[in-house]
């Protein structure tokens, strides 16, 4: 029967369910509200862990550029730090050349046999021949000995020098007839230091050239000088000879034309030397004996020969030095030569014929020397002579600035050195930067304190090393 509003409800109707709790979920809505908060999680999800694009050279090499660029960058400029504060080499001058030949040919007439040379001092050796080998130089030595005692007592033009008192030994030395010697000397009598190396180089007295050995050391015999004439030889490098007495008598005593030489050009800077050995004869005070010199050339007027020291005996043979003269233009320089070993044929006593030969071959070589020498250009001014090298690369040219014209044989070499011309007060170094046309040094043709010089210049403006040449520099 329809329940109407009359009817009362029936007791076992089921009962309505309680309101839920605002903290508890429905049945139905539990799996919505799950779902609703999935989805964005899903959505992020999506968007964080989508793969990177496929990998290509180009993303690649960006990436590395991103990574290594900065410390590239970094390192580069520690580099060129480096290399900008690195010091630069010091700059040198460098000779285009270092030798010249002067045009033409000498042949000079030299002996079959023997040993000789010619040099002209400040220029260089002219010519040699034969072997140059230590042979007995007999008086020849006697030019080292007076160079020693002019060396430790020096004479000044016009001065006659201490006295040296005459002993008992240099007296009975006298009384030899074995040898050259100065005879009329007596015991305590005097002389000057001048009137003793007269006796030395004029006549060659051997007793002379002992007593000033004795003298000039202080001592009682000669071997403290002796001493010092090797010492002096090695100081002059005179390599190939050996003193082993200070008159040449003793056959020990050895040296070559060359080394001899190298004595000449030295001893040659003494006045009092050469006043000595230009004289052909001399006489001196209480002396009985007239001195006469056994080196006939200095009586030719035509040679020009002004010494220096004959030698003779069996062991050497004859032997020359000479030193003499040539004016060429307005010049008028030195010529210095020495022949040793020259033996005459057949029986030669003290060796007398052997002094006669040396003096006639030197003869013929000193007049062929005189006939050849001539006036030389060996610079001409513009002249590109060398150049500065900063030691990177970089060569500023060196030009001459005058003509430089010398005295020289044909067929001579001629050394040639280039080096700095310090402005007083300041040490000499090649310079870093200096404006065209700047006078930074010279360029010397010879050799030793005769050498002629002529200024040279930047031929362009001289700069240290560029920043980039600096940067790319590997040395």
């Amino acid at each position: 029967m329809p329940a109407t509003a009359d009817t009362p409800t029936a007791n076992f109707a089921v009962p309505a369910a309680p309101a839920p709790s605002p903290s508890e979920p429905t049945a139905v809505d539990a799996p919505a509200t799950a779902h609703s908060a999935d989805a964005p999680l899903d959505l992020l999800a999506q968007l964080t862990n989508t793969p990177p694009p496929a990998e290509t050279p180009r993303r690649t090499a960006a990436r590395r550029v991103k990574v290594w660029g900065p410390l590239l960058v970094l390192l580069a400029g520690a580099v060129a730090g480096a290399q900008l504060l690195r010091p630069l080499p010091e700059p040198r001058f460098v000779a285009t050349e270092q030798r010249h030949t002067v045009e033409g040919q000498l042949s000079l007439p030299w002996p079959g046999a023997g040993q000789g040379a010619v040099r002209l001092p400040g220029t260089g050796t002219i010519s040699t021949f034969g072997e140059q080998k230590p042979v007995p130089t007999a008086s020849v030595a006697k030019i080292m000995t007076a160079y020693v005692v002019l060396k430790d007592h020096p004479l000044r033009k016009g001065e006659t020098g201490p006295t040296i008192t005459v002993d008992a030994k240099t007296v009975a030395e006298g009384q030899s007839t074995d040898e050259s010697r100065i005879t009329g000397l007596t015991e305590g009598s005097t002389y000057s230091q001048l009137d003793m190396l007269k006796m030395l180089m004029i006549p060659s007295g051997n007793n002379a050239a002992r007593l000033l050995a004795r003298w000039s050391t202080g001592s009682g015999s000669e071997a403290a000088f002796v001493d010092k004439m090797n010492a002096a030889a090695r100081e002059l490098g005179m390599n190939d000879t050996t003193y082993t007495d200070p008159s040449g008598l003793d056959a020990g005593t050895v040296s070559t034309a060359i080394d001899q030489l190298k004595l000449a050009e030295a001893v040659m800077k003494h006045d009092v030397f050469r006043s000595v050995i230009a004289l052909p004869e001399a006489e001196i005070k209480n002396l009985s004996q007239r001195l006469i010199n056994n080196n006939t050339l200095l009586g030719a007027p035509e040679l020009s020969v002004r010494g220096i020291k004959t030698g003779s005996s069996t062991p050497a043979g004859g032997a020359l030095v000479w030193a003499g003269y040539k004016s060429v233009g307005e010049e008028t320089p030195l010529i210095l030569g020495a022949l040793m070993d020259q033996r005459a044929d057949g029986p030669d006593p003290n060796a007398t014929r052997s002094l006669a030969l040396v003096l006639a071959n030197s003869k013929k070589v000193i007049e062929s020397v005189r006939g050849a020498l001539t006036s030389a250009q060996v610079v001409q001014k513009g002249d590109t002579v060398g150049y500065v090298d900063d030691g990177l690369g970089g060569r500023t040219p060196l030009v001459a600035a005058a003509d430089l014209t010398i005295v020289a044989a044909p067929g001579q070499t001629l050394r040639l050195t280039l080096g700095t011309s310090p402005k007083k007060g300041t040490k000499a170094t090649v310079p870093r930067t200096a404006a065209a046309r700047t006078e930074v040094g010279v360029l010397t043709v010879g050799e030793g304190a005769g050498a002629r010089s002529v200024p040279v210049v930047v031929g362009r403006e001289l700069s240290e090393p560029s920043i980039g040449t600096r940067l790319t520099r590997t040395g």
